[in-house]
């Protein structure tokens, strides 16, 4: 295998996922984050949390989850709702239209590949991890923040 190999199969890969996003953006009206955060509401206690939990959960900075959260709200498929106890506090509620949506969406190329990675043999996963890390080393991108999901905004437009 030569180098350009190597290449065109990265190519593939960012390809696939740009495709992927892109899909569920038009068949569900919203993005891979915006599924994944009405999701992790789904799977939260009164199907809600703070901000900063969706922030950590999807590992994307502060303006990224507010943008997240208000484009959601604006199609009410959240409420931002204050928390019973103590008024300072904005909880993030799922409502039943955002559950009505994450029980009709599709799986995620996300989703599947987690399945798989996770049916993996040790041994193979951590020959996947390790040629990872290899490969953002040679890249020099060990820096680049970057959440456990990838979307088409990451992408330029094909």
């Amino acid at each position: 295998m030569t180098f350009i190999d190597i290449l065109i199969k990265l190519r593939r890969i960012v390809r696939s996922v740009n495709l992927e996003s892109k899909r569920v953006e038009k068949e569900q009206g919203i993005s891979i984050p915006q599924l994944l955060c009405l999701q992790f509401l789904s799977e939260q206690e009164e199907y809600r949390a703070k901000a900063s939990k969706l922030k950590e959960f999807l590992n994307l900075n502060a303006s990224t989850i507010t943008g997240i959260i208000n484009r959601l709200e604006k199609k009410g498929l959240i409420a931002k709702l204050p928390k019973a106890n103590d008024k300072r506090v904005t909880l993030i509620s799922l409502t039943a239209k955002g559950m009505e949506l994450i029980q009709t969406a599709p799986i995620t190329f996300q989703q599947k590949l987690s399945e798989k990675l996770q049916a993996l043999p040790p041994k193979k996963l951590k020959t996947i991890v390790e040629g990872i890390d290899l490969l953002t080393e040679l890249m020099e991108v060990e820096e680049i923040e970057a959440s456990p999901i990838v979307t088409s905004e990451e992408f330029p437009s094909e």
